[in-house]
This record gives structure tokens, sequence and C-alpha cells, in this order.
């Protein structure tokens, strides 16, 4: 047993008393009842089950939690799929989500809006040139799978956010 304390969607948890060998989407799922984030393979293949991890300095990145110990995330702060509405309003990529139906079946779509959103932090840090942004999603998003090949749409749904706010994400053109 590992005493566990961290910050999930801005919300402390712990310290609290948990196996070393538990997953941390078991952690999430089983001890906490935040089903958002899913089992997909088992083998950290799919990423269905990506949360975003908080830097210290500020960046975030993904890290798939069906083969990583709970135990690996003490003192960490994370976010789930349940952190990215605010006030029950969706956000802008979450609508873009559900305005590009890009969720067919919805197994994999934690996994994907945890990604678009690092890529949109990411983006506001350093921002791309218009002509590179299509690479720039599709390079994000790689390694993400949907057995029900909504990759388009999910792609298209990020663009669309990154498009409607193009000052903040892409490099201004002369």
């Amino acid at each position: 047993m590992t005493t566990l304390s961290l910050t999930i969607n801005g919300q402390k948890h712990g310290p609290m008393d948990v196996r070393d060998d538990l997953s941390m989407n078991d952690f999430l799922r089983e001890m906490l009842g935040m089903t958002g984030t899913k089992f997909g393979c088992g083998a950290a293949q799919c990423l269905s089950c990506a949360v975003i991890v908080d830097a210290p300095d500020g960046t975030s990145y993904t890290s798939p939690t069906c083969v990583a110990p709970a135990v690996n995330f003490d003192g960490k702060s994370i976010r789930t799929v349940e952190g990215h509405a605010k006030d029950g309003q969706l956000s802008a990529l979450q609508k873009a989500f559900v305005d590009h139906f890009a969720f067919q079946c919805g197994y994999c779509t934690a996994g994907f809006l945890n990604e678009g959103q690092v890529l949109l932090e990411h983006l506001a840090r350093a921002p791309v040139p218009r002509e590179a942004l299509e690479q720039t999603i599709a390079d994000a998003l790689d390694g993400h799978l949907c057995r029900c090949t909504g990759y388009i749409k999910y792609h298209e749904a990020v663009r669309d956010v990154i498009l409607a706010d193009s000052n903040r994400y892409l490099i201004a053109t002369k």
C-alpha cells in the first residue's frame, strides 16, 4: 500500500492508501466514480484512457492510465474529461465535438478531447503558421485510435476551434 495525494480537475484527493498495483484508470473509475476515462486496450496503445497531466512549469501533456499505477500520479495535478465543462457549460472544444458529431460510440472521445485540449494550450503558447495547422493537428492526434473511424471528425472539430480564435493559436500572416 502507498499513500496517494493528487489534484483532479482542481479538487484535492487524499491522502488515501491505495494498492501499489492499482492502475490510475481503476483508481479514477472505481475509487472516485469518475467513469469518463475509459479502459480501451489495456496496453497504452489506443489512448482512450489518456488524461491531462499539468506540469509545474505550466505546460501539460497526456498520459495513459490503463497501465500506469495510480501511485505514479502522487503529488500531480491532472484533468479528466469530467473537468472540461465549467458551470454546466461545455468547453469550446466539447461544443465542436458535438457540432461535428465527433464521438460516434464515444469510447475514445475522452482521450481525443484531452489531447485536443493539450494542443490548444500548446498553440496558445507557441502558435503555428496556418499552412502548418493540418499537420500539427494530425501529429497531435496521432496514436489515438478510434474503432468507429471518426478521425476526420475529430480533426475537423479541433481545427474549427483553432480557426475560430486564429489570433490566439496561429501566427499572424502579413
